[in-house]
């Protein structure tokens, strides 16, 4: 059985600056061209049969500059939709909303956690047979990988928020005896 391999897009503006970047689509700075490049090489020796990418730019470019090819483009794969909190920070969105927190409290007008765990269960579910085959290559966002990676646990959506992901990391999902774990988290590429 192969790896679920994820791939956090490198580095935005908006991700240096804190913004929730939902589906605003922004472009790579120079150092996330370079986390994307730095990517390459691990990826080179797996044998991926399937590689799916979020419709966002900042994805794409990643997976361009991670040199993987025969790319395909999946809306499920967008990052969690904030809604009215687009663009803002945390700190911005807790001086109306003091203690506020994404995992439990959500956003208003933009998806719960539980549509993006919905969006996530059938993105696993359309990987399962490839997986068989070979690695499957996610390239997509912080907070939907992070749901992702629980759901693919058999956790609830919100304890994606135990899993931090920078920009620019890889990360692998397999099995051990049959059963799902992390292989490895959060590796940043140098």
């Amino acid at each position: 059985m192969g790896e679920l391999i994820l791939l956090r897009h490198g580095e935005t503006e908006w991700s240096r600056t804190g913004r929730h970047t939902g589906r605003t689509d922004v472009a790579l700075t120079p150092r996330g061209e370079k986390q994307a490049k730095a990517l390459a090489p691990l990826v080179a020796d797996r044998d991926i049969v399937l590689i799916l990418a979020s419709p966002a730019q900042r994805a794409q470019r990643t997976a361009e500059l991670a040199e993987l090819t025969g790319v395909e483009t999946d809306e499920r794969l967008w990052e969690w939709d904030y809604g009215a909190y687009e663009g803002r920070t945390t700190p911005d969105i807790r001086e109306e909303r003091p203690g506020w927190y994404l995992w439990t409290d959500g956003v208003p007008g933009g998806e719960t956690v539980e549509q993006v765990g919905a969006r996530v269960d059938a993105v696993i579910e359309h990987v399962r047979p490839d997986l068989a085959e070979g690695d499957v290559a996610l390239v997509a966002h912080g907070h939907v990988l992070r749901v992702l990676t629980a759901r693919y646990l058999g956790l609830p959506p919100a304890d994606g928020r135990l899993f931090r992901l920078d920009t620019g990391t890889i990360s692998a999902l397999g099995a051990e005896h049959d059963r799902p774990v992390i292989g490895s988290w959060n590796v940043p590429a140098r």
